[in-house]
């Protein structure tokens, strides 16, 4: 099974230091851990450090067996927020493009199997031959998607993956992934704002604030209204639904101007 470890990773940017100090040992596949924190706390640092795009202190490192047959390493696939279109490819011409990356071209029946049933899996399949051009920013996200479940990494780093998708859309998006994290061992990290979608999804949550690391575990004891308080500057309650669920209430802001 995969295994990621974080230890004093730091990012900055020139002068400014985004990231300190990140220790984060015994994050496992088969389990997805949601990356929480105001804007500019350091979510699409921290992913790209750990994909290799950016440079800093520490050490990322990436142990363990690939959950797929022949694979000598581990890999890792980062989906960022804002994707580049080729509008010329269609949806299947882009899906295969990436699941091609750095190999040979020749082309498997178990690749085309794996396109296949990632379209159907993210229920895309009309979409197959459109052009990229024609589609809206909801479908190109949900494309993009699928070129990184369909190359199958052993850690997947989602940063905002559903922010341009409908609720019902959300809603099977992450099912999709936290089944697939947990049937394949694949460890999901995923960059999200709506603190109800990382309460009913997460296994874990991250929290980022202040360029650093301020919790980490479960998110039923890690979100709190003092960590509401201190991180998003918010008055909130964490209620249980009849299902057992936790939710998060926002009551308002506390923080005041001077």
């Amino acid at each position: 099974m995969v295994k990621l470890a974080l230890s004093g990773v730091g990012v900055a940017y020139g002068r400014r230091r985004v990231l300190q100090d990140i220790d984060a040992q015994e994050l496992r596949g088969g389990e997805v851990v949601a990356v929480i924190g105001a804007n500019a706390a350091g979510k699409s640092s921290l992913f790209r450090r750990i994909a290799g795009l950016a440079s800093g202190e520490g050490e990322v490192r990436i142990s363990g067996q690939s959950r797929v047959q022949g694979r000598p390493a581990p890999s890792t696939c980062y989906l960022p927020q804002d994707t580049a279109v080729n509008a010329v490819l269609t949806v299947y011409e882009s899906i295969l493009l990436a699941l091609k990356q750095g190999g040979s071209w020749a082309v498997s029946d178990d690749e085309l199997h794996r396109i296949d049933r990632v379209l159907r899996e993210l229920e895309i399949e009309e979409l197959a031959f459109r052009g990229l051009g024609e589609l809206s920013g909801g479908q190109r996200q949900l494309v993009s998607i699928a070129q990184t479940l369909a190359r199958e990494p052993d850690i997947l780093l989602l940063d905002e993956p559903t922010s341009a998708l409908d609720l019902h859309r959300q809603f099977e998006v992450l099912s999709l992934v936290r089944r697939l994290a947990h049937e394949r061992g694949m460890l999901v990290l995923v960059s999200i704002h709506d603190l109800n979608q990382a309460l009913r999804f997460a296994d874990r949550v991250m929290v980022l604030a202040h360029a650093r690391l301020v919790a980490l575990g479960d998110p039923r004891t890690i979100v709190t209204p003092a960590l509401l308080d201190d991180v998003y500057g918010v008055r909130a309650r964490v209620e249980t639904l009849a299902s057992g669920e936790p939710y998060v209430l926002v009551e308002g802001s506390s923080r005041h101007a001077v």
